[in-house]
């Protein structure tokens, strides 16, 4: 095989939404960047299905669905279930485990099976369900690993207000230990920031050397300034699922409400769909924010941005973060970006006071005091936004994502090729 010719790719995403959580972005723009470089990519996904370019071939794999926004956790009537897989989705969902990723990886698996000889790889994002390692028998698999689920599990753990919450919590995750068994014995996984390197090898017993870094990437091309946008005093804009506490959600609510005392005009954008009756829906009734908070979801990339260039800062202060696309996202666009120290957030914005406002994770008070740095000068707020466009230009485009990954393609496949010529000689 020439080490340059165009590769059929694989590519796996067991729920890919499109606007909303990482996993459906990353799988756009990698991607449609891919394409660009002359790959020929074909998805495979569970609901919510992806969006993707013109380009590229979207095969469905549909789940129970029990997950859905309008009915999530339903269970299934019996006429829908059809297939082995299904059997397994509704049992593994019966334990109060999150029943998704297992039952995908064996849909994928089946799919797969047949078609071999029509691909050169499969790229798994970050599924590794058993049958990810079926899959790899089959054909050179690579895994992208954003970051351990087992932060989550622990976060939400830790803020369960009794033992049964937490015991629920624990059945729910029981997934992760799956994907650290899976990942342990993959060929290599691609990892998107340092920090989430040593603490996937910590968490989940993966070895440094299966492990490389390939940043995720940002359109410097959509994800600009707008001329002529006027920004909005006091507007600031964040991007979370409400009620995960990863997010750190309501650490913001919690400052903003502070800041209000003395600047009424304060607002928040929320890109997210709010959960009625949620953690977070009672929390901004409880600090009287109902009119100065905005959910807003299922919008273009090209709205977001003029959500961006109509705020004074955007905000990222989550408790964890594997990399954080939403950050550099807002730098790209020229808003003065606030972030947490969470996980790889100091990593991918850089330095305080240069291209960021920090403040500490799940810090209420120190959230507050970046923000009001940030709401009180002008003329920071415009350095901090120019000089975090020009450091994600420089480092983190799409392009240069997939132009690594592929180099990480090629290593897995010369990998295999020696594999099977030692075998071949035994």
């Amino acid at each position: 095989m020439s080490d340059q010719r165009p590769l059929r790719l694989a590519y796996l995403s067991y729920r890919s939404k499109p606007t909303v959580g990482g996993q459906g972005v990353y799988t756009r723009h990698l991607t449609k960047a891919l394409a660009d470089l002359g790959h020929q990519i074909e998805v495979f996904s569970g609901q919510p299905y992806p969006v993707l370019d013109d380009r590229i071939t979207l095969t469905k794999l549909p789940s129970l669905d029990l997950f859905n926004d309008q009915y999530p956790g339903r269970f299934p009537a019996y006429w829908e279930i059809k297939t082995k897989a299904d059997i397994l989705e509704l049992a593994t969902f019966s334990t109060g485990m999150f029943p998704e990723p297992l039952a995908f990886s064996y849909r994928a698996h089946q799919a797969l099976k047949s078609r071999v000889g029509e691909f050169d790889l499969v790229h798994d994002n970050q599924c590794l369900g058993y049958g990810i390692l079926g899959i790899n028998r089959l054909l050179p698999t690579l895994v992208t690993l954003h970051h351990p689920i087992t932060v989550d599990r622990r976060l939400e753990m830790e803020a369960a207000p009794d033992w049964r919450k937490r015991r629920s919590i624990g059945r729910w995750y029981g997934f992760v230990k799956m994907q650290g068994r899976v990942a342990q014995r993959m060929p290599r996984i691609v990892v998107v920031s340092e920090n989430s390197i040593q603490d996937i090898h910590n968490d989940m017993g993966v070895d440094l050397d299966r492990m490389r870094l390939v940043h995720v990437g940002v359109d410097p091309e959509l994800f600009k300034p707008i001329p002529g946008v006027t920004r909005i005093p006091g507007r600031l804009i964040t991007t979370a699922s409400a009620d995960v506490e990863l997010k750190g959600l309501r650490f913001l609510l919690e400052a903003m409400a502070k800041i209000r005392t003395e600047r009424p005009g304060v607002s928040l954008t929320v890109i997210g769909r709010a959960k009625p009756g949620g953690t977070s829906a009672n929390l901004i009734d409880k600090l009287g924010l109902t009119d100065a908070v905005t959910f807003v979801t299922g919008v273009s990339d090209e709205r977001i941005v003029e959500l961006y260039a109509e705020s004074e800062l955007a905000v990222v202060p989550s408790l964890y973060e594997g990399f954080s696309l939403p950050a550099i996202e807002a730098m790209g666009s020229g808003t003065a970006l606030v972030a947490s120290d969470g996980g790889a957030l100091p990593e991918v914005t850089g330095t305080d006071g240069e291209t960021v406002l920090r403040c500490r994770a799940g810090d209420v008070e120190s959230l507050r005091r970046a923000l009001e740095r940030g709401l009180e000068d002008p003329e920071l707020r415009a350095r901090i936004g120019a000089a975090g466009r020009s450091r994600v230009s420089e480092l983190y485009t799409w392009r240069q994502t997939a132009s690594n990954t592929v180099a990480q393609y090629r290593e897995v496949l010369a990998m295999r090729a020696r594999a099977e010529e030692t075998s071949g000689r035994c």
